[in-house]
């Protein structure tokens, strides 16, 4: 399954960006996770989809900001960033992995990334 996320962009302390994740297979069945890594440090899990739709943000620091959202007609999984801040500078990846649970699940338990969507916010 080939991902490949879209959407990123330069964009000012409190706006907003969806980013999108699309695949060369079905994402339908999957839990679908969205990480992002900054220079230096490891990726980390920041919210994730459930195949049924429902959402779980993985990190305190986006929840009320941040949600998933999948269109599987579109066989797209889409994150949704709102009021970002300057933390929120990365690389944005999509992924498909275990079961989207509220756990933040290790990057090595996934075997398959894309090439990032880069988002840059700045003042």
């Amino acid at each position: 399954l080939d991902l490949v996320e879209s959407g990123g962009g330069l964009v000012h302390p409190g706006e907003s960006l969806t980013l999108s994740c699309g695949a060369s297979g079905f994402l339908s069945p999957w839990d679908i996770f969205w990480f992002r890594q900054v220079p230096g440090e490891q990726r980390e899990g920041v919210s994730c989809v459930k195949a049924s739709g429902d959402s779980i943000n993985l990190l305190d620091s986006v929840k009320g900001r941040f949600s998933v959202s999948r269109d599987n007609a579109k066989n797209r999984v889409y994150l949704e960033m709102n009021n970002l801040k300057l933390e929120d500078t990365g690389v944005y990846f999509c992924a498909v992995g275990p079961p989207c649970t509220g756990e933040r699940p290790s990057p090595a338990r996934f075997g398959q990334w894309g090439q990032g969507t880069h988002v840059n916010v700045s003042s």
